[in-house]
């Protein structure tokens, strides 16, 4: 049998305890809502939202225009109660969007194409030559949300 000594710690406590101390352990579980944020609000709402910080159980989230800031509010409480049923913890108190560029590159592209992806295919005014002659990505992006809109209510009348 082993002798223990008292003084000898396991490495898991002694970090316990110094995440304790230092107050990191609820900073480290307020980041666990990056990893989950696209499965928890779908693929829709993580093209147009994703979380910029995370702030005494405020979570700043950046939106990609006015119009989606405002559907998001009518749905935030909604949203902090999936990711604190996901983390587990009360962690999410709040959500303040802020209008900004999402970083698209972190919302994963569906596979099937969507029913606005096949019209804008067939409709000409969405010619993608054109819109990659646009060097600015904002700008192109503008661009191609006013010509779908137009596509779409044009194909109304």
């Amino acid at each position: 049998m082993a002798k223990t000594d008292p003084q000898i710690e396991r490495l898991g406590q002694v970090l316990h305890k110094s995440l304790k101390r230092l107050e990191l352990s609820t900073r480290l579980d307020e980041y666990g809502v990056w990893p989950i944020w696209n499965d928890v609000v779908g693929p829709a709402i993580a093209r147009n939202a994703q979380p910029e910080k995370i702030r005494n159980g405020t979570l700043f989230v950046k939106v990609t225009s006015p119009v989606w800031m405002q559907q998001l509010q009518y749905m935030k409480e909604m949203i902090a109660e999936k990711l604190n049923q996901r983390l587990k913890t009360n962690i999410v108190r709040n959500i303040f969007f802020v209008v900004g560029q999402v970083n698209i590159e972190t919302v994963e592209v569906e596979s099937k194409p969507t029913a606005q992806a096949s019209a804008a295919v067939q409709d000409p005014g969405l010619n993608d030559d054109f819109l990659e002659s646009v060097p600015d990505p904002e700008i192109r992006q503008a661009f191609k949300r006013l010509l779908r809109g137009y596509s779409r209510r044009h194909r109304k009348n």
